[in-house]
C-alpha cells in the first residue's frame, strides 16, 4: 500500500460528513445522493433506488467477461450519540454506532483508486446497501433484481472490528457469523386463585419447564463444533400478585453458524414446547421467524481475500482462521445467491478509546479507511487479473 496523505484526509472528511448526518434504514436518501455524486465524478455508471435507497455503480476495464461485487452498508442505528467529536451526529436518536459510515467511505476510496488505475480485466460492481441493521436491505435489493440486472461471479464485504489491532484482517472459510432467529412461545393455561393451584393449569410452571428444556438444545442436540445460542430474553404474564395467570409469553433469540443447525434448532424448539405444554395440559402457540441467515464464506473467495489483504498489510497481519462470531450480518443473504467472502478489519490502538460497535461512544477509526480502500483495490486485481 502506498500511503497518500491527501487521499487519507479526503476519506476522513467524507466519513465525518456522513457521520454527522446519519440516516436510518430505508431513509438513506442524502447518503445515497452523496455516494452517487462522488461515483459520477469518478466516471462510474451509477444506478440509484435499487432496493428503495440502494446504489449500484459499474466500472469495466479490458475485455474480460467476469464480474465481482464489492458491498458497503449505509444505514445508522437508532440511538443517541454520546461521543464528543466535531463530527458527532446532528440528528437526535440516530448515530453511526456500527461503522457503516466508514464502510461506505472505504468503498468510495476503493472506487477512486480503481477509477484512477483500472489495472484489472472485467467488471467491478460497487453495491451500497440500505437497511443492514434490521436485516431487510439485502433482500430488498435482490427483489429489485440486483443479481439479474447486475450479474456477478463473486461478492465481497468488509466490517470494522474496533477490538482487534488496527489494520489487521480476519476471516475464515465456512461459518463466519451467525444466523439470528426470533421466537415467541405463548403458553395458555387456566388461571385461578394463588391459594388453590389444584384448580388451575399453572402456565408459570410450564414456562419454567420450557425455558430449562430449551437450554438442552445447544448442549445435547447441536454438534459441539458448531457454535449456537438459544436465549430466552423476555417473559410476560397476565397474572397478579395473588392470582395464577391464564397465559405466559416467552420471547427470545437464537444464533447458529450453519443452515443445518439453524433448521434443527427450530424443529427441536417447537417439539419441546408443544410436548411439554401437552404434558401439563396447557396449550402452546409457537412462532419462529428468520431474521438473518448464517454468513458462510466460500473457501476460494477467502483465499482471494487473504491474498489481497496480504499485499496491503503483509501476510503476518492476516488471520485466515478467525473464530466465528455470534453476531449477524445482512450480507449473508447475498452469499446464499453468489459465492463470496466477508472479512473484518481491526481498528484498535493503545492511545485511542476502545468502544465496541453499537456503543453510544463508538467512532470509526479513520486510520483504517485508506487500508480498507487498498484492500478492495487489490482484491479486484486478484479476482480479475489482466
Amino acid at each position: 500500500m502506498t500511503h497518500n496523505e491527501e487521499f487519507a484526509k479526503r476519506l476522513a472528511e467524507w466519513r465525518h460528513q456522513i457521520h454527522e448526518n446519519p440516516e436510518k434504514a430505508f431513509e438513506e436518501v442524502a447518503t445515497a445522493a452523496f455516494v452517487a455524486e462522488r461515483l459520477k465524478e469518478m466516471g462510474y455508471e451509477v444506478h440509484r433506488n435499487i432496493g428503495k435507497t440502494g446504489v449500484v455503480a459499474n466500472l469495466k476495464a479490458g475485455e474480460g467477461t467476469r464480474a465481482i461485487g464489492l458491498r458497503a452498508d449505509m444505514d445508522c442505528i437508532c440511538m443517541t450519540e454520546e461521543g464528543e467529536h466535531p463530527w458527532s451526529s446532528k440528528t437526535p436518536k440516530q448515530m453511526h454506532a456500527c461503522g457503516h459510515d466508514g464502510h461506505t467511505v472505504t468503498l468510495l476510496g476503493a472506487a477512486e483508486l480503481l477509477a484512477k488505475k483500472p489495472d484489472f480485466d472485467g467488471t467491478v460492481r460497487l453495491i451500497f446497501q440500505p437497511a443492514e441493521e434490521p436485516g431487510k436491505g439485502a433482500q430488498a435489493m435482490m427483489e429489485d433484481g440486483l443479481f439479474e440486472r447486475f450479474p456477478m461471479d463473486e461478492i465481497y464485504g468488509l466490517h470494522n472490528d474496533p477490538i482487534r489491532p488496527k489494520n489487521t484482517f480476519h476471516m475464515r472459510a465456512g461459518g463466519m457469523l451467525a444466523s439470528e432467529d426470533n421466537f415467541t412461545i405463548r403458553i395458555k393455561g387456566r388461571g385461578g386463585h394463588a391459594s388453590a393451584p389444584q384448580d388451575t393449569i399453572d402456565p408459570m410452571v410450564v414456562a419454567a419447564q420450557v425455558i430449562l428444556a430449551l437450554q438442552t438444545i445447544v448442549s445435547r442436540n447441536v454438534c459441539p463444533a458448531d457454535p449456537a445460542v438459544v436465549s430466552c430474553t423476555e417473559l410476560f404474564t397476565d397474572g397478579v400478585h395473588n392470582a395464577m395467570p391464564n397465559t405466559v409469553t416467552i420471547l427470545g433469540d437464537t444464533r447458529s453458524t450453519t443452515p443445518e443447525a439453524q433448521r434443527m434448532i427450530e424443529e427441536r424448539m417447537e417439539a419441546l414446547c408443544r410436548n411439554i405444554c401437552a404434558a401439563y395440559g396447557a396449550e402452546c402457540e409457537f412462532t419462529y421467524t428468520h431474521e438473518f441467515v448464517p454468513l458462510v464464506n466460500d473457501e476460494t473467495c477467502v483465499a482471494h481475500a487473504a491474498a489481497a489483504a496480504g499485499k496491503v498489510v503483509g501476510a503476518e497481519k492476516v488471520d485466515r482462521n478467525a473464530k466465528p462470531l455470534m453476531a449477524s450480518e445482512d450480507f449473508a443473504r447475498f452469499l446464499t445467491k453468489v459465492p463470496g467472502c466477508y472479512i473484518q478489519i481491526g481498528g484498535a490502538e493503545e492511545d485511542r478509546e476502545t468502544c465496541p460497535v453499537h456503543n453510544s461512544r463508538f467512532d470509526y477509526n479513520d486510520d483504517t479507511l485508506e487500508t480498507g480502500a487498498w484492500y478492495f483495490y487489490e482484491l479486484v486485481r486478484t479476482c480479475l487479473p489482466k
